[in-house]
Order: C-alpha cells, then sequence, then structure tokens
C-alpha cells in the first residue's frame, strides 16, 4: 500500500505528456517500456486548472475519475514493470486499521484527530501537503482525511454482510458507471466521515460543472476531496487476468 496519497507530480506525468517527455530526456528510459506504456490511453486536457488554486507541489493529485485513476495504474505498471492498481475497499479498509480495532487507527479519542488528520477544522478550506501528519501504525500518512481515495469495488450498500461472515479478498466488481466506493474522507468533511470504516458513493454530480458533452471520463471537476493511493500486490494475477484490474468498461455514463 502506498505511503501516501498520489500526488501531482506523479499524475502529471501521466496527464501530459510532455511533461514525460522532460522526465525522459533527464534519464536512460527502455525504448520498448516506452512504447507499452504510450499504448495506454491518456486523459483529454482539462478544462479547467484541477487543483483549483490550492497548490501541486507536494500535494495530492485530485478530481480525476476511477476510469482515470485505474488508468494511471495501468500506465505506471507498464512503466515499471511492476503491477499497481486501486485497493479493494477490504484492502483500503485491513490498511487503515492498521490491526486496530477502534473507530480510527489511533483510537477512539476523537479529540485527537487533528495530529492525524487534515479535516473540516485544521485544513485552512483545502487539501494540504501529503506525509504532513502522523501515520497510522502501519506508516501510512493520511488515511484519514486530506483526500477522500478511491477504491476498485462498485458501492455495495449493504457492506455489513462481509463483516457478518469469511470473505477471501472480496472485490465487487463494477457493473455500471455509478456508484463506485470511496474511503477515507477529506479535507472538508467532519470527524464521522473520517472513521476507517466510513464509505463514501461516487455521483454522477461530481462532473456537474464539466463543460464537456458528454462529460469527461476522466475528471470530476466538482470533486476537490478526492484522490487515490496505489497498491502493489504481492501476488500478481496471471497476464491474461491484468486489465480487470484497469478496465472495467463501465466508464461511459
Amino acid at each position: 500500500m502506498g505511503q501516501c496519497e498520489v500526488t501531482w507530480a506523479e499524475f502529471e506525468l501521466f496527464m501530459f505528456p510532455d511533461e514525460e517527455r522532460k522526465f525522459k530526456d533527464s534519464i536512460a528510459t527502455d525504448p520498448y517500456i516506452d512504447k507499452v506504456s504510450d499504448a495506454v490511453s491518456r486523459p483529454t486536457k482539462p478544462y479547467v486548472e484541477m487543483s483549483f488554486g490550492m497548490g501541486k507541489d507536494g500535494y495530492p493529485a485530485i478530481s480525476m475519475t476511477q476510469h482515470a485513476a485505474n488508468k494511471y495504474c495501468q500506465w505506471l505498471s507498464a512503466k515499471t514493470g511492476h503491477f499497481y492498481r486501486l485497493p479493494t475497499e477490504a484492502e483500503w479498509e485491513y490498511a487503515c486499521r492498521a490491526g486496530t480495532t477502534t473507530a480510527y487507527s489511533f483510537g477512539d479519542d476523537v479529540s485527537q484527530i487533528g495530529e492525524y488528520a487534515w479535516y473540516e477544522k485544521n485544513s485552512d478550506f483545502k487539501y494540504q501537503k501529503v506525509g504532513r501528519k502522523k501515520p497510522n501504525p502501519w506508516g501510512l500518512h493520511d488515511m484519514h482525511g486530506n483526500v477522500a481515495e478511491w477504491c476498485l469495488d462498485q458501492y455495495e450498500p449493504n457492506y455489513e454482510r462481509f463483516a457478518s461472515s469469511i470473505a477471501q479478498d472480496p472485490w465487487i466488481k463494477a457493473a455500471k458507471p455509478y456508484p463506485h466506493s470511496v474511503r477515507g474522507g477529506g479535507w472538508s468533511d467532519s470527524p464521522d466521515k473520517l472513521r476507517s470504516a466510513a464509505r463514501l458513493a461516487s455521483d454522477k454530480s461530481w462532473k456537474q460543472q464539466d463543460p464537456q458533452l458528454p462529460k469527461s471520463i476522466w475528471y470530476h471537476t466538482d470533486a476537490t476531496f478526492l484522490g487515490f493511493r496505489l497498491v502493489r500486490p504481492l501476488k500478481v494475477p496471471p497476464p491474461e487476468d491484468l486489465s480487470k484490474y484497469w478496465t472495467s468498461g463501465v466508464e461511459h455514463e
């Protein structure tokens, strides 16, 4: 699991090929790897400045759709030769709890939340640089607050059914564009929305200000609270199954 949320410096190499070319010019690269990664679909140019003036250097990337986050994982996997994807809800909560059973990874005392999270009372009305708050017991920063994080699953309202039974690596595969699962809460949220078990369902209203018709499959212009972090699983699926994690086939509304 990524120690921090994916930042603009990382995500913009995928968003803007010109930025990646500058990076290539500074290091030796493998032409075959470049060819494979360049074959991955990239986002269209956004119609607005996607940090909305909140800052980019050291800050988490925001406002991408789940499709965009998945395609970033595919692109990064092609660039590095390692398998990256979004975490499932089960993996995300397991990593957030870090062996705890309390409301938050730091316990049940909500008065401590400011030491671990950027939220409505201390964020100054915007997201903050990653890794500035205390980590959870497994060394992961910003699992509570800063930006909420995409998961791989279709949102299931009755998620408690997994808690009442033993499930091996549960993953609710997407079958429709909305809703998908989001975890962790963001910079504008109250403490109860930052709990380890708190969940959020994505919504098409997150594209309300997108001027494109049809709406973009890449950006949620109204979701300035939304980002993601990566998982690099110890067990890599067989090659024929990799695309199932990166392409749901339901990204168009």
